[in-house]
């Protein structure tokens, strides 16, 4: 069982308890997650499954678009309709051109303050442990990248938005930061993430239609799943295939002949799927081998 699968993630639920629930449903262990998403937030959560797990690292960087709607008037400790107010306004008018000019400020690379509502650790410790203990600590600002902000609409108080981003974005702590700028604060009141390349929310399926029997109804191989990345078919032979099978570092560029100008490919040899190859000063090797044990390749 090998594969990913996205599952479009129920609210009330961490991507963690998805997670637990799969390795039952499923009976593995070897099962992980692509990018968490808050309890509050659903949509698009991809689920590496077996081999799969080895290509979490290369689908957690990828862009996220989510759908979201902030309220104004009032910011919460955490961000969200789920806290505590903490700041509001008795009245406040600000008119739509106003908001949506402000907002369109924010695109590009920002300076983004992480919430202390966060499962991130600073001295080992995570911030949303101190903060339910009353405890606010500085945190450092951290780059991130604002891509895209549609299909704004702006009722009355309540704004909504499309906003394509980097990884590590925080939503809520965007939402926050609107209203401060606006100067009438405001705070998250829902979210979907729609997108997280290259899976989108057609590709969703509930958690409770996965099972031993449906999951391969649902499995999309590991090469499917890296769409996106640049490939490199490769040529065959008995040497190269016996080296590689027993785990010797070999330059694939030596066995290629086009011009390699990226970072990243995928690996074919022989028009089957292998890996993961990673372009070095001294050629390109692979970083991830992925192919099935049993495809004991010869090659000519």
């Amino acid at each position: 069982m090998t594969g990913v699968v996205v599952i479009d993630k129920p609210q009330n639920m961490t991507s963690h308890d998805v997670v637990a629930i799969m390795r039952k449903k499923l009976k593995t262990k070897k099962i992980g997650h692509t990018g968490t998403l808050d309890p509050m937030a659903t949509g698009v959560l991809p689920i590496c499954i077996g081999k799969a797990t080895k290509i979490v690292d290369f689908l957690v960087d990828r862009k996220k678009t989510y759908h979201c709607e902030m309220i104004l008037g009032s910011a919460t400790d955490t961000q969200d309709c789920w806290g505590t107010v903490i700041d509001q306004v008795e009245s406040f008018e600000v008119n739509e051109e106003t908001i949506i000019e402000t907002m369109y400020t924010f695109l590009g690379e920002i300076d983004q303050v992480p919430p202390m509502y966060s499962a991130i650790k600073i001295g080992g410790e995570k911030l949303v442990d101190l903060a339910r203990q009353g405890i606010v600590i500085d945190r450092e600002p951290r780059k991130r990248v604002i891509y895209a902000l549609e299909n704004i609409v702006v009722r009355q108080q309540t704004i909504e938005f499309d906003v394509t981003c980097s990884k590590g974005t925080y939503i809520r702590t965007l939402c926050h930061d609107i209203g401060l700028k606006l100067g009438c604060f405001g705070h998250m009141i829902s979210l979907r993430r729609t997108m997280t390349e290259p899976f989108d929310l057609e590709m969703a399926v509930s958690l409770d239609d996965i099972d031993l029997e449906s999951i391969n109804n649902y499995l999309m191989s590991i090469d499917e799943a890296l769409s996106w990345m640049p490939t490199v078919f490769l040529k065959g032979n008995s040497k190269m295939i016996t080296l590689l099978n027993n785990g010797v570092k070999l330059d694939l560029a030596k066995h290629y002949k086009d011009k390699l100008s990226e970072l990243i490919y995928k690996v074919y040899i022989d028009e089957v799927f292998w890996g993961i190859a990673e372009k070095q000063d001294n050629g390109l090797f692979f970083r991830k081998i992925l192919k099935d044990s049993d495809q004991l390749l010869q090659g000519e």
